[in-house]
């Protein structure tokens, strides 16, 4: 794909991709050990990857590396069929010997259409399952209670009705024992498996505050859209935002932008309207 990037300027499609793929197992014996619709998956997420930079909306695709590169990384497969949810604790999946064990956190209401696995940097593997429930969603209203939302530091959250809901100030509360971490990682020799080992250690950290922050959110945005029909908030530049040095980190914490991904799907998955207002739209003051 990058080969014809560069002399053609463009990429190539996802049906010519597909027949290179009985071509390259001839050439990698190790292909054949792999379930043969993972790789079909995997050739259209390219295909779509370069389309995504074509139109604009995407940088330009990264080499996927075994290897871990920063606390961003994560590696991944999707099985597009033939996955089995064997029972509360345990899963079947296409081209592997045996089940594998896993703690379901609710029942399976539907047809599996798409699992996705995915590692961790702290070496945890977590399945997400695309399923097809049957139900139809309902019509949007915005018939009911309308509630804006004030997003800040100081305060997380501030409402029109008066309510404020604090900033948790996740990485604070984990700042000392991740510095502590990163430190005994730098001292390591680069290669060595005590380097890896320490390596783990700071990712065990970023995954802890990573998931506080998130449950926040989750438990946040159930309660404002369970309670209003109407959700209005600011349209944030967080990518201009994060350029100020002084407020970074501190907005990179506050994780504005997953909190909000969260309001407007689950009001969507309801029939509750979310609104996104201009970012030069005087809230604050008002």
């Amino acid at each position: 794909m990058t080969e014809t990037y560069k002399t053609t300027g463009k990429g190539i499609s996802a049906f010519t991709l597909k027949k290179q793929i009985p071509i390259l197992k001839a050439e990698h014996e190790w292909l054949k050990e792999c379930y043969s619709q993972c790789l079909q998956q995997s050739v259209l997420n390219l295909s779509q990857a370069f389309q995504n930079f074509f139109e604009s909306r995407a940088k330009y695709p990264n080499f996927k590396s075994k290897h871990y590169k920063s606390k961003h990384y994560r590696q991944s497969v999707q099985f597009p069929q033939n996955v089995k949810v064997i029972s509360e604790s345990a899963i079947k999946f296409p081209g592997l010997l045996g089940i594998v064990t896993a703690k379901i956190h609710r029942p399976i209401e539907g047809t599996i259409k798409t699992v996705t696995v995915s590692r961790s940097l702290d070496g945890k593997y977590f399945a997400s399952l695309l399923v097809d429930d049957g139900i139809e969603k309902p019509e949007s209203s915005s018939e009911g209670k309308v509630i804006g939302i004030d997003l800040g530091l100081t305060d997380f959250a501030i409402t029109s009705d008066g309510s404020k809901f604090a900033n948790p100030r996740h990485l604070k509360k984990y700042e000392r024992n991740l510095k502590r971490k990163q430190r005994k990682l730098s001292r390591r020799k680069k290669g060595s498996k005590n380097r890896n080992k320490a390596r783990l250690k700071v990712a065990k950290v970023h995954s802890k505050i990573a998931r506080v922050r998130k449950d926040f959110h989750q438990k946040l945005s159930r309660k404002i859209v369970n309670e209003n029909q109407v959700i209005v908030v600011e349209d944030l530049a967080v990518k201009n935002m994060v350029k100020n040095h002084n407020l970074a980190r501190a907005i990179s914490d506050v994780g504005w932008g997953q909190f909000c991904t969260m309001l407007k799907y689950k009001a969507k998955l309801e029939g509750k309207v979310y609104l996104e207002i201009g970012r030069f739209f005087p809230s604050s003051h008002l």
